[in-house]
């Protein structure tokens, strides 16, 4: 804030100063203006609300956390854990005959259960393969890949007819 020390001694001694700064630096032909300036503090409109405590803005935020806790709970963990728990049910009703998916995209037939954790599927005649109950995505729905071939085969004649 001072130049240096001669102008902090002077401003201390003499109530003006930008006086003593021009007085002490006579040398200096340019002398900079020292602007004060005084700490005010806001006065609340007369109705306005009064700002919370530390103890009402402590509650209101641990309020927010659980809220947001609870949301975290409904819109994450539950949805996964209902998932989790049909796809668990699926792989315990699954036995021997039943058309699969792996995760892979092989489509097979379950031959033989070896375990509680692995079975033997039949991708193609004669070719079997053991894979863990864990790899099966779920029951193969023939009608879902017969959906997407005639909706391909409709959109190909409407741009052959568009031509």
């Amino acid at each position: 804030m001072f130049i240096n020390q001669a102008n902090a001694a002077s401003v201390q001694q003499n109530p003006n100063p930008v006086a003593a700064m021009t007085s002490s630096n006579a040398a200096s032909t340019t002398a900079a203006p020292i602007t004060t300036t005084t700490a005010t503090t806001a006065v609340p409109a007369p109705g306005a609300p009064t700002p919370p405590s530390e103890r009402e803005a402590f509650i209101m935020n641990i309020g927010m956390l659980i809220v947001l806790g609870i949301l975290f709970y409904l819109l994450m963990v539950r949805p996964q854990k209902k998932r989790f728990m049909a796809h668990n049910s699926m792989l315990q009703s699954l036995g021997v005959g039943s058309k699969i998916v792996t995760q892979g995209g092989l489509v097979g037939t379950i031959e033989k259960i070896v375990s509680d954790q692995e079975v033997q599927i039949e991708i193609s005649s004669g070719v079997k393969v053991n894979l863990m109950r864990s790899y099966i995505t779920g029951l193969y729905d023939p009608t879902l890949g017969a959906a997407a071939a005639n909706d391909l085969k409709s959109t190909s004649k409407d741009n052959k007819s568009a031509k």
